[in-house]
């Protein structure tokens, strides 16, 4: 097209293109509402604009046992089960810095419903007035379940201190909202497949 109307017509087709390229990651995206969560300690209210379904097959081979994703950055933990009938997104604590965050490839090894705690050498070291065991119960920082991972200390475990989830609290571990852990502690098996990016 020339002429007079040459500059307008591309305008519009550059204008139409850019709004239909910008509203596609909104379809896969939540918006920035505000999402509430009910917890059994009141309403926590938290920004949901990261939050966004992944699909497995660019971190996993296979779902085999179950397979577990925690994205760090977005404070994240996507589920899938054996089958992928299942997809679950849970919001997360993550560790409070670089230097306690581990990021790989582990699995779980072991789960509890009602764990105990002990700090670990180093959270002692830093933290010396912690007690040195907290028995299960409403003061204990693994919340109601545990699932234990390969690496030695390390964790996804829920947490009665709802402030935690969405932000970084942790000394390594990963946190879920005691609801929410206790939901994955009974879609996930010992030999589900973490992966920490």
């Amino acid at each position: 097209m020339s002429g007079k109307f040459a500059p307008f017509f591309n305008r519009r087709l550059f204008l139409t293109g850019a709004l239909a390229s910008a509203a596609v990651p909104a379809v896969a995206q939540t918006s920035g509402e505000t999402v509430e969560y009910r917890s059994k300690v009141g309403s926590v209210r938290r920004n949901a604009s990261s939050f966004r379904a992944l699909d497995w097959e660019p971190y996993f081979d296979n779902t085999r046992g179950g397979a577990i994703l925690v994205d760090l950055s977005s404070r994240a933990l996507h589920f899938w089960n054996s089958d992928r009938t299942v997809y679950k997104l849970y919001p997360t604590s993550v560790p409070l810095s670089e230097d306690l965050t581990r990021r790989g490839r582990t699995k779980i090894v072991r789960k509890v419903e009602g764990p105990s705690w002990r700090p670990t050498p180093a959270m002692k070291q830093r933290n010396p007035d912690w007690p040195d065991f907290v028995g299960p119960g409403p003061d204990n920082p693994l919340g109601t379940h545990a699932l234990y991972l390969s690496w030695t200390y390390y964790r996804i475990h829920g947490t009665h201190d709802t402030r935690k989830i969405g932000r970084r609290s942790s000394n390594g571990c990963i946190g879920l909202y005691n609801e929410h852990i206790s939901e994955l502690y009974a879609l996930s098996g010992v030999g589900a497949q973490v992966l920490l990016i």
